[in-house]
């Protein structure tokens, strides 16, 4: 009640502040439509877990990197298909939002001593990347 008996000056509201517009931010690089933005999918797949690590065409700036064991929660699943795919779609989303439009695929197996052969995650983290919308450019191995 102070201010309304009394003579005491009164406060009034501070003015409403205007809302400043944000301005619309781009990421990748800039592109004409129907041209392709090529990155490089390393694949590795090994009996023990799936990698699916985009780079720039150098393959020094690393774009996104997802494992299937990431995607999952059980040890076992980490080099299963199903955890690839879903690795892979990640990867592919991401991709998008940054304006890649195209992979090349290096896949890579265990090598060495070991096996030479990918892992069971391979094929399938291919296919997602494909089925994902992702033009395929070179496929490596």
């Amino acid at each position: 009640l102070k201010g309304f008996l009394s003579d005491e000056p009164t406060f009034a509201m501070a003015p409403k502040k205007v809302k400043q517009e944000v301005e619309a931010v781009s990421l990748g690089p800039t592109v004409r439509d129907g041209e392709n933005v090529f990155g490089v999918a390393h694949i590795y797949a090994s009996f023990n877990d799936t990698f699916v690590h985009v780079t720039d065409i150098s393959g020094r700036e690393t774009i996104v990197r997802v494992t299937g064991g990431m995607k999952v929660k059980a040890d076992r699943d980490e080099s299963s298909p199903y955890a690839a795919m879903l690795a892979a779609q990640d990867v592919a989303a991401r991709c998008k939002e940054l304006g890649i439009t195209a992979l090349h695929i290096r896949l890579r197996a265990t090598g060495g001593t070991k096996t030479r052969t990918p892992g069971p995650g391979a094929q399938s983290a291919l296919r997602a990347l494909a089925r994902a919308g992702m033009k395929i450019g070179r496929i490596e191995d």
